[in-house]
């Protein structure tokens, strides 16, 4: 029976569509809502603190989010902003923690996703981004690779040509 909750908690944890956005954007959003202040101007810079995490400062909190939460699946922050404009974007961003919070799987308290400050969310992100490009870089590598060695030959076969040529006259 243990065995088979631990593979349960390994498929939630694996379910679970993660982010970090910063914790004084998300509760100055969730202010302003509550307020019923659904104006763009207000939220935008607020949204550009989630959008770019580059506009957080290093020693800021992050809270992690569950974008299971916004109801639809989005490739991107961007994708979310575009789709449902800057307002519905920040209520999702709400929605998105909250669903965090509510701990639908009942994953245990110490298993779970931890705050984590600006610096090292930009860490992380940046590593994402390095072993993404290390995997497209190597198909284009080998790619690369064959297009020059193409290119070699051509040169080679070219070069060898005009020899040939010069033997015939």
């Amino acid at each position: 029976m243990a065995a088979e909750d631990e593979v349960g908690s390994e498929e939630a944890i694996e379910a679970q569509d993660l982010y970090y956005i910063s914790k004084s954007a998300l509760e100055g959003i969730q202010s302003l809502l509550k307020e019923g202040k659904k104006d763009e101007a207000a939220l935008k810079p607020l949204m550009d603190k989630i959008v770019d995490p580059t506009n957080v400062p290093d020693e800021e909190m992050m809270l992690p989010i569950d974008m299971r939460g916004v109801g639809q699946d989005f490739e991107s922050v961007e994708d979310i902003v575009e789709a449902l404009g800057v307002v519905g974007a920040a209520e999702a961003f709400v929605k998105a923690r909250e669903y965090f919070d509510a701990n639908k799987e009942g994953e245990p308290e110490d298993e779970r996703p931890k705050p984590m400050t600006a610096s090292e969310w930009k860490r992380t992100l940046e590593q994402d981004e390095e072993g993404e490009e290390s995997l497209d870089l190597e198909g284009e590598d080998e790619e690369e690779l064959m297009g020059e060695e193409e290119e070699e030959e051509d040169d080679d076969q070219e070069a060898e040509e005009p020899p040939t040529k010069k033997a015939k006259i």
